[in-house]
């Protein structure tokens, strides 16, 4: 297998992932449980093997494939630990803002309440008196 890192950074992943031919390459992939050559993942795509060769390496370097030599050539297989991290990244990142949005969120409520609760407290502070009428009026 390859010498690619067992971790790459989360930034390296998304950029491997950014462009369409390399996550359709992927997808390609997972279909084929054994590996594929560049040559066979090339053939139904509108690019040349050679432009899948550097897709293939690009996902390599982040460790979304790994590729092996059987015989003459050399076949990709996805790494699914790779794509498992980078799940567990977005996953948690998530969380971490869905908490921040309901500590947010109960904040603003809080502050709304206060606020009714200082507005119903001076309606309160008058002692009852009647309201102030317009001057002039009977």
């Amino acid at each position: 297998m390859s010498t690619a890192p067992a971790t790459a950074d989360v930034g390296t992943v998304f950029a491997a992932l950014s462009d369409p031919h390399r996550r359709r390459l992927l997808e390609a992939l997972g279909d084929h449980p054994t590996g594929a050559s560049a040559t066979a993942l090339a053939r139904p795509l509108p690019v040349s093997r050679q432009a899948v060769d550097k897709h293939l390496r690009v996902l390599e370097r982040a460790g979304l494939v790994a590729s092996a030599r059987h015989g003459r050539e050399i076949r990709f297989a996805v790494r699914r630990e790779q794509l498992d991290r980078s799940a567990a990244w977005l996953t948690e990142l998530a969380d971490r803002w869905d908490q921040r949005l309901g500590r947010l969120k109960a904040a603003a409520e809080s502050a709304d309440d206060h606020g009714r609760t200082r507005a119903a407290g001076a309606d309160h502070g008058r002692g009852g008196a009647a309201p102030a009428t317009p001057e002039g009026a009977p």
